[in-house]
Order: structure tokens, then sequence, then C-alpha cells
């Protein structure tokens, strides 16, 4: 658990600045990683489905490597998109 994610948890019971000052956090910090929170979920989402289509073009040929699944991803990927 992080130390932003223990304030968040206790935000409800304790105030905010007490928390930053127990856990040694910047309040600004903590709260610019409440605003970066959407930011972060939509990057795990795009993670996760990233690894799926891995996992798929690896289950087809289970003995290629980085390179080729790479060159797997980009097929039919648009220019500005590809990895």
């Amino acid at each position: 658990m992080s130390r932003f994610q223990f304030v968040a948890d206790n935000s409800a019971t304790f105030e905010v600045k007490r928390l930053c000052e127990l856990v040694e956090i910047e309040r600004s910090s903590y709260y610019a990683w409440l605003k970066a929170a959407p930011a972060r979920e939509e990057r795990a989402r795009a993670d996760a489905e990233l690894a799926e289509r891995i996992r798929a073009v690896h289950a087809e040929d289970n003995i290629c490597g980085a390179p080729r699944i790479t060159a797997e991803l980009n097929d039919n990927t648009p220019a500005g998109e590809r990895g």
C-alpha cells in the first residue's frame, strides 16, 4: 500500500493534514495523486488490454520473441499508435 493510498483510506476518519504529516508527504502531493487517479486507471486498463493482446499473439506461436510479438501487434495498427 502506498502512503498516498493510506491517506485516502483514512481521510474520512482523520484530517488529511495530520495523515500527511504522519506518513511524511506533502498535502499538495497527495492532492496531485488524487487528481491523477483517473489517468492511472486508464493506463492500468490499457496495460491490461495490451497484456491480453500479447497473450493472444503468444498463444498462436509460443516460440516467438519480443520483436515478432511487436510486429504482430503493429499489424493493422495506425502509424501514430504503433509501439
